[in-house]
């Protein structure tokens, strides 16, 4: 018995065209494969976008009331104001650079938006019974990463030793053969030290 051509079942590539061409009675999977890629464009701009926005320092001194404080102290250092004209902004000195570190960072700290709703630090009072525990944080955070965030700008590799001071000069090689981290000795580089902090060192001065 030979087989009605109407009957014969379609080759694969049939199959696969027709899955492409009319995989619903309203849209082809092209459509919507073209719709889903437009999206995931908007969408994917959209949240670099968002990321980068929240990158500026207008973005970071709209929430934190403490910017009042600490935003004058920074004005006073060499981060701000320098003959190079190189200036680190919030971002610089509190977000990675690398995307993946970059985003958990931005997961972490929505808890601030919080406590911005909850009027945590509204006040110098309350900011300052605070400081000493934000600063440790911040501090611990940064033991941990090997001061990731001071490398976005600075690096062993890349010092000129020899135009360093003779004391920098110093403290930064010892830096290296023990592995110090940044933050060990540079708290306070920025921002004022809180009340209790720990006392700093040169290394040259502990064993």
């Amino acid at each position: 018995m030979t087989e009605h051509p109407a009957m014969k079942t379609p080759s694969i590539r049939a199959r696969i065209w027709r899955l492409f061409s009319k995989p619903s009675a309203h849209f082809s999977l092209g459509a919507i494969l073209l719709y889903g890629f437009g999206l995931g464009i908007v969408f994917w701009g959209g949240f670099h976008w968002a990321i980068e926005l929240s990158n500026t320092d207008t973005f970071c001194l709209s929430c934190h009331e403490h910017a009042q404080y600490t935003l004058p102290e920074v004005q006073q250092t060499k981060h701000y104001t320098n003959v190079s004209g190189v200036k680190a902004t919030c971002y610089d000195c509190h977000v990675a650079r690398e995307w993946l570190h970059k985003v958990t960072r931005k997961v972490y700290v929505t808890n601030e938006f919080f406590h911005h709703l909850e009027g945590s630090i509204d006040s110098r009072a309350k900011y300052e019974a605070k400081r000493l525990a934000m600063a440790q944080d911040v501090w611990e955070s940064m033991r941990e990463s090997d001061s990731r965030e001071c490398r976005n700008c600075h690096s062993y590799d890349a010092m000129n030793a020899t135009a360093q001071e003779g004391l920098a000069a110093r403290q930064h090689q010892l830096a290296v053969e023990r592995g110090v981290t940044c933050i060990t000795c540079h708290m306070g580089i920025a921002h004022k030290l809180p009340s209790g902090a720990p006392e700093r060192k040169l290394l040259s001065e502990t064993p």
